[in-house]
């Protein structure tokens, strides 16, 4: 894991680190934020995040104002890329910006020639948290959020793996993957045709089967520009009915699906989450 830069910020570290991943067949890039005093005397819990289409780790540590709620409350953040990078990796061959290099969508691609670098979920559920807790100052606590694309990979990962999560957060989240142009284009090439494959990838699909305990929380601008057409929060808040799982949903009056709205609400989430972690005065 080598270090690429380090800024001291609210007292804490903004850190960026690459290291090459054998999850993903490429180097890969993240960004961390280390509260004050985390050491190895005093490691502190970590919230993943995760980004959207187009976005890498920058994007978020850069816009959203979450350090100085997260200096505050002793919690590390960690930002990953949203995809694999390099100029082995295949990209889409249009450049289009809601597939390959920048869009991951946090699956485990099957299909050719996707297959050998896409495995974007076991790099986020397994790879990164080992690399982090091995060579940080962070304890093995653990909750997840993200933004659209993001928010899809946190609610699919945080629902498929509730003993590693405490709890659960989205912004804007493309919620029913299998019902929207983002989700089919992605979904279709990296997982290929049969539908009954991308099931495990859709929150919505997956919230609707069973009951779900893992703390829920999703914000959602009601003046977004891609609310219709391909993020769907209905469909994520009927299927928490139909299992009878906790999910709240806030939909707000005004706000799109920028970085503004995200910066607006970010620390209701870190305080939401520090609640669950047990840190910081969210108690």
């Amino acid at each position: 894991m080598d270090l690429i830069s380090e800024n001291k910020v609210f007292g804490g570290r903004h850190c960026r680190f690459k290291h090459q991943s054998e999850t993903t067949s490429c180097e890969m890039t993240f960004a961390v934020f280390l509260p004050p005093f985390a050491s190895d005397e005093n490691p502190v819990p970590v919230l993943y995040w995760l980004s959207g289409l187009t976005c890498t780790d920058e994007n978020f540590m850069q816009k959203a104002g979450a350090m100085k709620r997260a200096a505050e409350l002793g919690m590390a953040i960690v930002a990953p890329d949203t995809s694999p990078r390099g100029d082995d990796v295949p990209d889409d061959e249009q450049q289009a910006y809601d597939f390959g290099k920048g869009a991951g969508f946090y699956v485990n691609a099957t299909q050719d020639p996707w297959k050998t670098h896409y495995q974007m979920y076991d790099y986020v559920v397994t790879e990164l948290p080992a690399v982090v807790e091995a060579n940080l100052p962070v304890t093995r606590e653990k909750a997840i959020s993200g933004h659209s694309m993001g928010g899809h990979g946190a609610l699919v990962i945080g629902l498929r793996n509730p003993e590693q999560y405490v709890s659960v957060s989205a912004f804007s989240p493309i919620a029913n993957p299998s019902d929207c142009p983002w989700g089919e284009k992605a979904l279709g090439q990296y997982l290929g045709e049969d539908r009954a494959a991308w099931e495990q990838y859709d929150a919505s699909v997956l919230l609707s089967q069973k009951q779900h305990y893992v703390p829920l929380l999703v914000e959602q601008g009601k003046a977004d520009q891609f609310l219709e057409e391909q993020l769907k929060p209905q469909a994520l808040l009927n299927a928490a009915q139909k299992s009878d799982t906790s999910l709240t949903l806030n939909m707000h009056e005004g706000y799109d699906h920028s970085y503004f709205f995200i910066a607006t609400f970010i620390d209701e989430h870190l305080a939401f989450h520090a609640s669950h972690l047990g840190i910081g005065n969210a108690l």
